[in-house]
């Protein structure tokens, strides 16, 4: 009876079903605690509560009955309590799933003792003590998960002893020691995660030989010793940040994607060809003693977006070939002692993030890199220069004309005095005829703020601001989609903020506001601000051009084919992500106010941009309320607290997006096609009316195989829509589970999908509560990337 919307508690009358094999009563709305007798039942082996609201300890009544128990999942409820020692006699248990409950108390050592065990997660509750000392030695274990808690202690010794174990997650705990040297010898291994605890020592060698291992995070410990030259083939992602790591960077490893070892003490050159590491999409590995300079064949690393070698010892030249990385968004390079000039190759580059202050570079600041996004970027190197002033270096000097006769000097002198008469002749002149149309709607005179290096003038813009080039239109004025005509053959889109006299001071403010945030703004989930040009009587606001349009269009509009379920997932990962940069991110925070589905550009891979920030206002502390003077934002979309406070925080956006989950989910629109309730009170409506979730799904997604995703992110939605503030999550939390929803698996790891999302469900979703704005009704929302 898995998702059969029962509500009310399990009847005590189950316990007295003696036949009963399987009981199933997961994903439901159960309360009330599990009923002792069921522990009683003879012939019970399958027991599945998973995804309910049921409450208070596991009671047996006088000693466990039902003996041939293989499989227990009571994962994702409120169960408080310790786990019962009894567990420990259930010698066909496999399978114990209990994450997501509020258990406490430590876990029995009899369940170390288990022949058949498998299977065990018991993380996100508030386990004490170590983990059982004989855990693996006498079954074969095969997974282990009991990250966040309060565990203390080692990890136990004999956990591959049955030679099965491919998977060790203990982070987030007060755990301690050393690796024991026997997972060297455990060939099986491919996950390792054990951050965020208190572990000291060397690891095993054996574990950096094991062929299947493809995931090792160990940051935020205090592991010594090094890593060996060559890393395991399989190794997808090693993050060992925040330790006391030695030695020389490995130098091959052919399936790494994330090497993350900032913060640790690695000393000795990086190597010389990193053509072992050619998958590469992130190197961290700030702050450490590498000395040496940056090797030259960079160009082997075309899937790296970040690079991070600050605050280290390196000399020499940055290499030319840094300019070719095509990805490259995010380049850290300060704090060392490099020398010579700025390649004018980095011109090429896209990036969101550049440092190269406290080094020892000279020379002028290439041309495509003197942007105000850039001002902090090159401090504490005192012989660089600049010509654009707006950049912390000096002004580059300017050759002088001492080789010139005194003769050639006075005619250039004569010559540069005429070319100043005419040109101030000329001013007058355009000056007398700017006064006399100043009232008219044509603008004169434009004045262009670059953010971002462009190769294009005002009069390509003004050219394209045509009819015939129209693609969307708003409260606030016209987009237009501009062909720029130049050797790149580029294309912008360019919003026009005009009026026939003056801009009223709301525009004026939606202006300026825009112009605020997006020109300082750089993050690949934003959408990238080139310039602005501005006249007394226009606003233009020219941005990158998104050739998919916006996601309203896609849900709503005439297309060819719908949006399928992993994009339409993808989407809400990319949305969430530059919201989250926004709220959690910017200093101060950055709150947008009019989230929906057309301001969320697509690019022609689909993916995601927040766009349209003439509501967003900036907040003095993070969380801290912000007081507006009007109510702004789109109908259907606005969070309750719009119509009766001026004092609004993030959670205004919370609400919006959550508003975007469920059209992802169900295709309607935010005002539910004209019907009397919108969107997200008709979704609230169909839970507590006890309505098949299935049924809300959009049709033309309704034959995913993931189901279960689409549900849960419809869920997410519902949460994300309460109607109190305080009960809304945030949006690092959002994210979190969207990521997690998106991360592929096989069919043996659906569960974690389903325990990923749990926190931000917990509370019961059949009652949308009202209340005080105020009300400080807070949930435990911790959700773990």
């Amino acid at each position: 009876m898995t998702n059969a919307n029962l509500v009310g508690e399990i009847p005590p009358s189950f316990s007295k079903l003696e036949a009963l094999v399987q009981l199933d009563l997961a994903d439901n709305s159960l309360t009330g605690t599990i009923p002792a007798g069921i522990w009683a039942l003879p012939n019970l082996v399958y027991l599945y509560l998973y995804k309910n609201n049921l409450t208070g300890p596991i009671t047996i009544a006088g000693t466990i009955g039902a003996l041939g128990l293989e499989r227990i999942d009571v994962s994702m409820n409120q169960i408080n309590g310790s786990i019962p020692k009894d567990f420990g006699k259930l010698q066909n248990l496999s399978v114990l799933f209990m994450y997501y409950n509020r258990l406490s108390g430590e876990i029995p050592a009899s369940i170390g003792l288990l022949p058949s065990l498998f299977d065990l997660r018991l993380f996100n509750n508030g386990l004490t003590g170590v983990l059982p000392p004989e855990l693996g030695k006498h079954c074969t274990l095969w997974n282990i998960e009991v990250d966040d808690n309060k565990i203390s202690g080692g990890i136990p010794d004999g956990l591959c002893d049955g030679g099965a174990l491919t998977s060790i997650v203990v982070f987030n705990n007060n755990m301690s020691g050393k690796i024991p040297p026997s997972l060297g010898n455990c060939s099986t291994l491919d996950n390792i995660q054990v951050q965020s605890n208190r572990f000291s020592g060397e690891v095993p060698n054996g574990i950096w030989s094991a062929v299947n291992l493809t995931t090792v995070i160990m940051g935020d410990n205090a592991f010594s010793g090094g890593l060996p030259d060559k890393l395991p083939w399989n190794l997808t992602r090693l993050d060992i940040q925040n330790n006391r790591f030695s030695g020389q960077v490995p130098s091959s490893a052919g399936n790494l994607v994330v090497f993350s070892a900032s913060n640790n003490m690695f000393s000795g050159n990086l190597p010389s060809s990193l053509a072992g590491l050619s998958r590469l999409q992130s190197l961290s590995l700030g702050a450490n003693m590498i000395t040496g300079t940056i090797p030259s064949d960079l160009s082997v690393l075309k899937s790296l977006t970040n690079l991070n070698l600050s605050h280290n010892q390196l000399t020499g030249h940055i290499p030319v070939a840094i300019g070719s990385l095509p990805v490259l968004t995010s380049l850290d390079l300060s704090a060392n002692e490099l020398s010579g000039s700025i390649p004018t190759a980095m011109a090429n580059l896209k990036l969101n993030f550049l440092n190269l202050s406290s080094n020892r570079l000279s020379g002028k600041i290439p041309a495509a890199l003197q942007s105000p996004a850039y001002e902090q970027s090159f401090l504490s190197n005192p012989s660089l220069c600049a010509a654009n002033s707006q950049l912390n270096v000096p002004a580059c000097r300017r050759g002088g004309s001492g080789g010139l006769s005194r003769g050639l000097r006075i005619l250039f002198f004569v010559l540069g005095g005429l070319v100043f008469l005419m040109a101030l002749a000329f001013s007058v002149f355009v000056y007398r005829d700017y006064k006399k149309r100043s009232n008219g709607s044509d603008p004169a005179v434009w004045k262009v703020t670059s953010f971002q290096s462009v190769d294009f003038t005002e009069s390509n813009i003004m050219r394209g601001i045509k009819e015939e080039n129209l693609i969307g239109s708003g409260g606030s004025g016209k987009v237009y989609k501009v062909d720029l005509g130049n050797r790149a053959g580029e294309t912008v889109a360019v919003k026009k903020i005009w009026s026939s006299r003056k801009l009223d001071s709301n525009l004026e403010k939606e202006f300026q506001s825009e112009v605020k945030f997006l020109g300082s703004i750089r993050h690949k989930n934003i959408i990238k601000l080139l310039c602005c040009i501005s006249s007394p009587d226009a606003k233009l606001l020219v941005y990158e051009y998104m050739g998919n349009g916006s996601l309203d269009r896609w849900l709503h509009g005439k297309r060819a084919a719908p949006l399928h379920w992993p994009t339409r997932l993808e989407i809400a990962v990319g949305s969430a992500q530059g919201l989250c940069y926004m709220h959690h991110d910017c200093s101060p925070p950055i709150i947008h106010r009019d989230v929906k589905s057309s301001n969320i550009l697509l690019d022609m891979e689909f993916n995601a941009k927040i766009a349209d920030f003439g509501l967003a206002r900036m907040l003095v502390k993070p969380g801290q309320p912000d007081t507006v003077s009007v109510i702004a934002g789109s109908f259907g979309y606005m969070a309750p607290e719009c119509g009766y406070s001026r004092r609004l925080n993030e959670k205004v956006d919370v609400y919006s997006f959550g508003v975007v989950l469920l059209e992802l989910t169900t295709g309607r629109r935010a005002n539910n096609e004209g019907e009397q309730c919108n969107l997200a009170e008709w979704a609230w409506k169909q839970i507590q009316e006890g309505a098949n979730l299935s049924d809300a799904v959009d049709p033309a997604i309704k034959d995913s195989l993931q189901m279960d995703d689409i549900t849960m992110v419809f869920k997410l939605g519902l949460r994300c829509t309460e109607y109190l503030p305080s009960r809304r999550p945030s949006m690092k939390e959002v994210l979190q589970v969207l990521m997690r929803c998106n991360r592929p698996r096989g069919d043996d790891c659906k569960p974690c999908a389903e325990r990923d999302v749990a926190p931000l469900l917990s509370s019961k979703t059949g009652s949308r509560r009202k209340g005080s704005p105020d009300d400080g009704d807070e949930n435990n929302l911790a959700c773990n990337v």
